[in-house]
């Protein structure tokens, strides 16, 4: 499997890079794809995929929204076959601008209407759910919050970190926006830095500072903490809360596959998709990312709630697309 790694900063110089490998070099019969996720998680599954079904692949891994900016620019002339992002509203922005190739029912089926696009558009591959993660060591689950709003208040002040440069954190403001509106948004983005919230670069970073008591709650995706129970042990002292149904803070947004309506090698390509959403692929994202599967007939990883418990907010994953919306209101409210 070929694979580059690509300039992750600017769009324009990325375009003129990705243009240039297709033209060069390379396997003119491989699949291309083009990854916004990362190497290191999905890396070893998409090399199950080459072996066992004798498609070479041509990665092209780098940030989801960067990489869809890019098939954008390309367009038609796009030397991408499928997109695998992991974010849906950037995969809802390449199927906005017909971009995007109608995939077949048999793979939309196996998949909550929750997790895919409306159209048929692109289709989710494992989700991942927003939660507030807690020290153990200080609080039970009935302690905490039923919704991030309420993390405004007083009885949370300087006790909570935040990640503004992660894009799942933009996608949830994304999110905030649909449900909540603008001006709630706003609002709720300076009361939290009025409250004190301590910004860190990273999930991660954030998950971190919990275990170490330097801060009490974090605003994540809930596979970071179950990636630090695995390693540690369940005595690892942070543990994941779910806000209340319909609560922009119960954001399930998916990692997803699309495929590209300009590529030639529709056969493969689905190829890619049915393989994503086999038993095989599923447990994957389960055991290794411990991410939830999305296709039916594979549990959820141990510590968290079935994937069919969550009670998704009422939206639309193809119209969390607005990133520079997000972006702009999150600079105005001073948190970038």
């Amino acid at each position: 499997m070929r694979k580059y790694l690509l300039p992750l900063l600017l769009v324009l110089p990325l375009a003129t890079t990705v243009a240039a490998c297709g033209d060069d070099e390379g396997n003119p019969n491989a699949l291309t794809v083009y990854s916004g996720r990362n190497e290191d998680l999905v890396g070893p599954l998409l090399e199950r995929f080459e072996k066992e079904s004798g498609v070479d692949l041509e990665v092209r891994y780098a940030d989801t929204a960067e990489l869809a900016a890019t098939i954008r620019e390309e367009g038609a002339n796009s030397p991408a076959d499928v997109f695998f992002g992991q974010d849906a509203g950037a995969l809802g922005a390449l199927a906005k601008e017909q971009l995007t190739a109608p995939l077949a029912q048999s793979q939309l089926g196996k998949v909550d209407e929750r997790f895919r696009s409306p159209a048929g558009a692109w289709v989710g591959t494992s989700a991942r759910a927003r939660v507030i993660a807690y020290d153990s060591r200080e609080y039970q689950d009935a302690d905490l919050p039923q919704s991030v709003f309420d993390l405004t208040q007083p009885a949370w002040k300087g006790k909570v970190g935040w990640a503004p440069t992660n894009g799942s954190f933009q996608a949830f403001v994304t999110a905030m926006r649909k449900i909540a509106g603008e001006d709630r948004a706003k609002a709720w983005l300076e009361g939290m830095r009025a409250n004190g919230v301590k910004t860190f670069d990273s999930n991660i970073a954030i998950r971190d500072a919990i275990a170490a008591g330097e801060i009490d709650l974090g605003l994540i995706n809930h596979y970071y903490v179950l990636e630090a129970k695995a390693q540690e042990g369940d005595d690892y002292p942070v543990d994941v809360h779910f806000t209340k149904a319909g609560d922009p803070g119960s954001l399930v947004n998916v990692a997803g596959v699309a495929v590209l309506k300009s590529s030639e090698k529709q056969a493969d390509a689905a190829k890619l998709v049915d393989f994503l959403l086999a038993t095989e692929a599923q447990k994957f994202f389960a055991e290794e990312t411990k991410e939830y599967p999305v296709a039916d007939g594979v549990a959820a990883p141990a510590g968290v709630p079935p994937l069919a418990d969550l009670e998704q907010p009422d939206i639309d994953l193809s119209d969390l697309d607005d990133l520079a919306g997000t972006l702009e209101l999150i600079e105005s409210s001073g948190a970038l």
